[in-house]
């Protein structure tokens, strides 16, 4: 096969591998579920898919179509070849704005969508947990629902047509048809004419009609995916002459998971914007009983949204430095709380609506307290809610909260008892569920908690489903309201719908795909849901990090319990995998390149298939380990914005330590690695270092023998580092406010001492007694690239130095965000001395953060500073980002009376450290920087005052857009008065 695959490869119309890397990339997604692949394929034109359609025939494989890779089913799992869309079907083809439609290809990211359709007034409504990534490929997979389905229906509902490759190669366009045109293709001697044929005639007779009406969910449950839809099929005029609805098979299309036919494009129905002026009602409950009786009382009204969030959820909100501020409206340690939504056209009406909602819920008596939100407040609750499914994953250690239940759906009437029944049934097994998500609709994720390493517990997590689905065919459910029958749910599909039904959806399968291609083991020819796990039961990692004989890790990972959990934190959720049009950084690299491998689920996949192999040691050294790590660029971004904590810019330094083991770095990975040495030795000799640099035929040669990229240019000394000069200038005494211990980390000392002569005299100008500390290096550099022992010398080194003068009264400032914040992040893993660390830690603060909370005291105020105007426009570095926040660079630009600043939304920089002068990098740094931040500095002024807190972020900027950037503290030491 292997030679096939090559031969095929050289001719066909995209992108093809089937190399180990690919292979480890897409052996999953967001389920519990693991294969490897045969291959991938990225097909770039319709041709591509009907040449591997060809090839799947005539090698006796199959396809698994794929786009973001969030099914939590198990859909996108099999043994063929992955094809993914992801890569060039992106395209939005056309809008009709008199009909309200829009024509997509499937690699179309729903937020994304919707960004490009608000002008139009138009959007489409269907809105998962993973909007911002998730592609409407999927969403028609999966018939996605969200949030929106109680007010606007499922995505079902909105698909008009869809553009197909059947198995044959057919181009088949499937949409609304009339009884003429429904004649005229069931006479045509193709398979598109067998099917609308054939399909007809197996659900014609009135006893299997009478048999789907018996078995299939309730008509009132809209959220159903259920096989194929067949039953919404019935509510056309083929079989009822008294319904005027046309024959459309997009109806059993939609939520077939890729296994009937290949969708090249998709024209959706579209609705108008919702009313502007909205409000959210927070409802708290001490029991779930009493939160689901009002959740009959909430849905009486006009609601937009009805979601559930329990305590097990708010629970993990609180470990998430990301989502921690988002808790503003939880009260206490209710049970659950309910978010509901209302809208109205009128601020008056609006009001109205309030009213009345708030006295049905005071009437009813069940919850304790109901808290309105406003403006961007309802954004904050909704993203908590909606990153119920990631935090999931913070849950650490090998029990978690398994999808196989979580996506069942019933009659509104029937929910208050059918949880009560369910939650029965879960302390029968011992089980504390989670429950969230989507209770206006009838649909709850509720999750078992299971270690799925454990065989006792794989038997539970299919006992546990298999008494959940029997309950759910007794209130007459749905097993899968949005996210799909998969691996995960397929095997229980006859039991559901009956051995008739059960039949028909196995006949639909063989007249769409007799040769079985289409995403196998899905639906109607399932694979067993107990096997094919992400973990062999059994296989225990010990309390060490390395579940088998191999180095143990440098870096202390205790707070994951080892590495390799730390991987496995990832559920495939993949937050990562959001552009740059979303808020946030996660993933820079994965911006730039839109590579799978350039996530940190990605990363996280390679890893952990890297930890579970059985051999006898681990070899970091892997092209497959190398190539996934090859582009991150270290920006904290996955240990804040990532649900899951999955912290991928930590785990990369213990990687490269591990290679180092096994292979001795190359040059420009120590010169880099070491650069503070070497900055400090060539910091004695400043105008020759800077000369040298600034030479073209000099500073060629030093770029080439150190592998820093032949555009970039090289940073330059200063000519006396600061705590030279410093010696040498007189200070005189002010009032003491407080007294501050400055870090003057290695880049402010030899490179851009002005900076940290600005930062001493702002702090001292401001009243404070600054104490110095000038000789320390951070270690930034050392980390960056795997030299673990060398960090870890001059960790403790620092820790011992400074344990003595740190304290509540007296905390220790930074200048540069990496250098400074590492005291609060990696010292902690890599300390002698941890006890020390940590109350170092403690009161370690980023210069920004320490004069924002001086100015929130009362300490410092405008009347410290100018009054004349300016205009400035900030970066905020990745780090502060990550481990601090954005808005204390804000607040201390805004001190001056009159100054205006604006941050700039801007993801990394892409210079990252040394990342970005690497002749390997630098395209990638650049294409990074030009997604954002470049073209917002060049779009400013000159007159505008360019602000970066990084030094990587300063130079990035002088070199990508001429334009000098200012620290903070040299803005406001020039505002000073």
């Amino acid at each position: 096969m292997t030679d096939s695959l090559a031969l095929f490869s050289k001719t066909f119309e995209g992108d093809f591998h089937f190399d180990n890397l690919h292979l480890q990339l897409y052996a999953t997604d967001a389920s519990v579920y693991r294969k490897l692949p045969l291959a991938v394929a990225f097909p770039k034109t319709e041709e591509g898919i009907q040449q591997l359609i060809q090839f799947a025939l005539e090698n006796k494989t199959s396809l698994i179509p794929r786009t973001a890779g969030t099914s939590l089913a198990g859909q996108c799992v099999g043994e063929g070849i992955v094809v993914d869309v992801s890569r060039y079907f992106t395209q939005i083809l056309s809008v009709d704005t008199e009909r309200k439609t829009v024509t997509v290809q499937p690699g179309v990211i729903r937020d994304e969508l919707n960004t490009y359709l608000e002008p139009y007034g138009l959007f489409f409504a269907p809105n998962t947990s993973t909007s911002n990534r998730c592609m409407i490929g999927g969403m028609v997979g999966n018939n996605s629902s969200g949030t929106t389905s109680i007010r606007y229906g499922v995505t079902r509902d909105k698909v008009l047509s869809l553009k197909t490759v059947l198995s044959n190669g057919e181009v088949v366009t499937f949409s609304n048809l009339s009884s003429e045109a429904l004649q005229k293709k069931m006479q045509q001697e193709t398979l598109e004419g067998a099917i609308y044929k054939q399909v007809i005639e197996a659900i014609q007779p009135k006893a299997v009609q009478d048999e789907i009406r018996y078995q299939f969910p309730k008509p009132g449950i809209h959220r159903r995916n259920t096989g194929y839809a067949v039953d919404a099929l019935l509510d056309s005029n083929v079989f009822d002459s008294g319904n005027n609805t046309p024959f459309n098979l997009c109806k059993i299309l939609c939520g077939s998971e890729g296994t009937l036919a290949f969708t090249t494009e998709i024209t959706l129905q579209l609705d108008p914007l919702p009313p502007p002026h909205t409000a959210m009602i927070a409802t708290q409950y001490a029991t779930m009983e009493a939160c689901m009786q009002d959740v009959v009382v909430a849905m009486q009204h006009h609601l937009y949204t009805c979601e559930l969030m329990d305590d097990v959820i708010l629970s993990c909100t609180e470990k998430n430095a990301m989502y921690k501020p988002y808790r503003f409206f939880i009260e206490g340690s209710p049970k659950a709380i309910l978010l509901l939504e209302v809208r109205d056209s009128a601020p008056e009406a609006l009001e109205t609506q309030i009213k009345a909602l708030l006295k049905s819920l005071s009437e009813s008596g069940y919850s304790n307290t109901q808290t309105v939100l406003r403006g961007g407040e309802i954004a904050m609750a909704l993203e908590l809610r909606k990153a119920g499914l990631g935090l999931l994953g913070n849950m650490v250690g090998d029990r978690k909260a398994v999808a196989c239940i979580e996506d069942t759906a019933v009659a509104l009437e029937d929910l208050p008892a059918y949880i009560t029944d369910f939650s029965n049934l879960m302390q029968h097994f011992g089980q504390e569920a989670v429950y969230y998500a989507h209770a206006g609709a009838g649909e709850l994720h509720l999750r078992p908690i299971l270690n799925l390493k454990k065989e006792s517990d794989v038997a539970l997590f299919r006992e546990i489903t298999t008494q959940v689905a029997s309950l759910v065919k007794r209130y007459k459910g749905s097993l899968s309201g949005e996210h799909g029958d998969g691996i995960v749910r397929a095997e229980f599909l006859k039991g559901q719908i009956g051995e008739m039904n059960f039949n028909l959806l196995k006949q639909i399968k063989h007249i769409f795909d007799p040769k079985n291609i289409f995403n196998p083991g899905k639906i109607t020819d399932a694979w067993p849901m107990d096997e094919n796990l992400r973990t062999t039961p059994n296989i225990q990692p010990p309390a060490s990090n390395i579940p088998h004989p191999a180095p143990s890790t440098f870096l202390n990972f205790d707070d994951s319990q080892g590495l390799l959990r730390l991987a496995e934190k990832c559920n495939g959720s993949a937050d990562c995998r959001k552009t740059e049009q979303s808020s946030g950084m996660l993933c820079p690299s994965y911006h730039a390149t839109r590579n799978e491998k350039d996530t940190t689920r990605g990363r996280a996949n390679v890893l952990r298939e890297l930890l579970t192999q059985k051999v006898a040691a681990i070899n970091y050294n892997t092209s497959a380990v190398k190539e996934a790590f090859s582009l991150c660029i270290g920006c904290k971004a996955c240990a804040s914005e990532c649900p899951s904590n999955v912290d991928m810019a930590t785990a990369k330094m213990e990687v490269l330590y591990q290679q180092q083991l096994r292979h001795k770095p190359s040059r420009a990975t120590r010169l880099l690695g070491k650069s503070s040495y070497y900055t400090q030795q060539a910091a004695q000799y400043p105008r020759l270092a800077n000369f040298l640099f600034k030479n073209s035929i000099s500073s060629a040669l030093i770029k080439k023998y150190s592998g820093i990229a032949t555009q970039r240019s090289l940073p330059l000394f200063s000519t006396k580092s600061f705590n030279k000069s410093f010696q040498t200038k007189q200070y005189q005494i002010v009032k003491q406010n407080k007294s501050v211990v400055l870090f003057v980390d290695e880049f402010s000392n030899y490179l851009e001492a002005d900076i940290a002569h600005d930062a001493y005299e702002l702090l001292r100008g401001l009243g404070y007694d600054v104490a110095l500390v000038t000789t320390l290096d951070s270690a930034r550099a050392l980390l960056s690239k795997g030299f673990l022992k060398g960090a870890k010398r001059e960790i403790d080194k620092n820790i011992a130095h400074l344990q003595q003068q740190i304290n509540e009264n007296t905390p220790l400032l930074g200048i540069e965000p990496s250098a400074i914040l590492g005291f609060r992040d990696e010292y902690l893993r890599l300390a002698s001395d941890v006890p020390a660390a940590q109350k170092i830690a403690k009161h370690t603060l980023l210069i920004e953060e320490f004069l924002a909370q001086e100015a929130q005291a009362g300490n410092i105020g405008p009347q410290n500073f100018t009054e004349e105007p300016l205009t400035l426009k900030a970066h905020v570095h990745c780090h502060q980002k990550a481990l601090s926040n954005q808005k204390v660079t804000f607040d201390i630009l805004n001190l001056p009376i009159n100054y205006t600043p604006t941050l700039i939304p801007s993801g990394c920089c892409g210079m990252a450290g040394s990342f970005g002068y690497e002749q390997e990098h630098y395209e990638v740094s650049m294409q990074i920087a030009e997604l954002k931040l470049l073209p917002a500095v060049r779009k400013a002024s000159e007159e505008v005052v360019i602000v970066a807190n990084g030094t990587s972020c300063r130079h990035q900027i002088k070199d990508g857009a001429g334009r000098k950037a200012l620290h903070p503290v040299t803005v406001l030491r020039k505002a000073l008065v």
